[in-house]
């Protein structure tokens, strides 16, 4: 109970020191933002601050501060002080300088950022990579909701109809402008969300008091949490189940998407910094519930993360609540991947120069989109084994796309002659968690294809390439002094 509250405490605090720090190297400026000067009535509208706020909340949130918290607190109580710190001094400053380097350079996306501050070459690979983590995130955000929704209808399996109304939505929101559909709903979903968070939040309050051992390691969790000895180490396992709520890459594709709808620059602490600390505070919500009905049924340790998820919210909310409240998380996960599929459709924009205001020229990037997810979500349903892959590939490149982000960023920095360790610090551990993993994971690990050394083998070779990276990254920006000033 304590960690608990001790998390939501460093997550607080956090914003409004460590996050008004940052804000101050940042030090944003009084200028026409790209919405002002390259409106376009499309994707470059001026929206109101509330309105950015909720957008950007939602389009990062996805399934992960729900579903990846309730498989990350398996852990055990230590990703109650995990959580908290890797967001304040790693996923809100990676969403908070993505977003101010995209407001510097035109509202531009992350492949342009990638090949302005680290070249053609790495820009290239960059760019293939981070497309197909899209084509991944927009598949798992039409998969799981689909999957949500077909557990209401248990006696007429609807998952089938679920995707198809599902993506026709992603295709129409991605089509449209960005105040007609997304501007417009997302502050209703965006206010569902929150409410049924602070529900959870009230319940578990009210009965994590009454017994605070629901909120620690019972004896029975404790013999069956995640430890290195049944092949799941916090290092680096735990950063890649959970990566809502700590640092997440993905997040660094959506920033741009409201960077080219802000009207201040001031703005940028609240929208980016803010909503990824809110984030945090929504996944320490449902974390805390799983690990209280872990504690309380301890059969649910070994079942889905969607089933704990109906008994979280059906044991604290009751049936008709706690319906509405498994709704609110569908939505979560479907304004995730809306967003995903435009701003796939944007990068591929900007990488082949293709106009987007004709919506003629919309519509012709977005048919390949179309196909190519078609196909993933065919072959991932035909078992739970290529789900389980389509999974894992996802949520690794995730991670990758947030070291090359934070890596980015640092070159950024110590160019324009700022403290680059804020995203030095977090890019080098993400860089070493991703290789670790890769070096790792195996199926006699129990996951995807890797090259399944020992770990203390693979973190040290992983160390080594974080090492090197980082001080590419500073040797990089500083031969690029006043290069990228904007």
């Amino acid at each position: 109970m304590l960690m608990f509250l001790l998390g939501m405490a460093i997550l607080i605090v956090g914003y409004f020191t460590y996050g008004k720090f940052v804000e101050k190297i940042l030090a944003p400026r009084d200028c026409e933002t790209p919405a002002v000067k390259n409106y376009d009535g499309v994707d470059f509208v001026v929206l109101p601050q509330w309105k950015n706020m909720l957008i950007q909340l939602l389009n990062i949130a996805g399934v992960g501060p729900v579903i990846g918290v309730i498989l990350g607190i398996k852990f055990g109580v230590i990703a109650f002080l995990i959580i908290p710190i890797g967001n304040i001094i790693g996923g809100a400053v990676h969403d908070f300088v993505a977003g101010m380097m995209s407001l510097r350079h035109n509202g531009a996306n992350l492949p342009a950022l990638i090949r302005m501050t680290t070249g053609k070459t790495f820009y290239y690979i960059f760019s293939i990579f981070m497309c197909l983590l899209l084509l991944l995130v927009v598949a798992v955000f039409i998969n799981i909701p689909a999957n949500l929704i077909d557990g209401f209808f248990k006696d007429n399996p609807i998952f089938w109809l679920a995707v198809g109304l599902i993506f026709l939505y992603y295709i129409i929101a991605t089509l449209f402008p960005v105040d007609k559909i997304i501007g417009a709903v997302y502050p209703i979903f965006g206010a569902l969300l929150i409410l049924g968070s602070l529900a959870i939040f009230v319940m578990l309050m009210i009965q994590g008091f009454a017994d605070p051992q629901l909120l620690g390691e019972s004896t029975l969790f404790a013999a069956r949490k995640w430890t290195a000895a049944n092949d799941h180490p916090i290092l680096p396992l735990l950063f890649v189940t959970i990566a809502c709520g700590i640092l997440s890459g993905f997040h660094a594709t959506q920033s741009p998407i409201i960077a080219r709808t802000m009207k201040h620059e001031r703005e940028a602490r609240a929208s980016f910094y803010g909503m990824m600390v809110l984030e945090g505070i929504i996944g320490m919500i449902w974390a805390a519930s799983a690990l209280f009905i872990y504690n309380k049924f301890p059969q649910m340790f070994s079942m889905a993360p969607t089933r704990v998820l109906s008994e979280i919210t059906g044991y604290f909310l009751g049936s008709w609540i706690g319906g509405l409240t498994i709704v609110s998380v569908i939505i979560l996960a479907i304004t995730s991947g809306d967003t995903a599929m435009r701003s796939l459709r944007l990068s591929l924009a900007e990488i082949f120069k293709i106009d987007q205001k004709p919506f003629a020229k919309r519509l012709a990037l977005c048919v390949p989109i179309i196909v190519i997810v078609g196909g993933l979500l065919w072959w991932s349903n035909k078992s739970p084994a290529s789900f389980n892959q389509l999974w894992n590939y996802f949520a690794w490149g995730n991670q990758v796309l947030a070291s090359c982000t934070l890596t980015a960023a640092t070159v950024w920095l110590i160019s324009q002659k700022k403290p680059g360790w804020i995203t030095a610090l977090p890019g080098t551990f993400m860089t070493f968690i991703v290789c670790s993993y890769i070096f790792w994971i195996s199926p006699k690990h129990g996951g995807p294809l890797g090259f399944g050394l020992e770990l203390e083998h693979a973190q040290l070779a992983a160390a080594f390439i974080a090492g090197m990276v980082c001080l590419w990254a500073y040797e990089h920006g500083k031969a690029n002094i006043g290069k990228f000033d904007n």
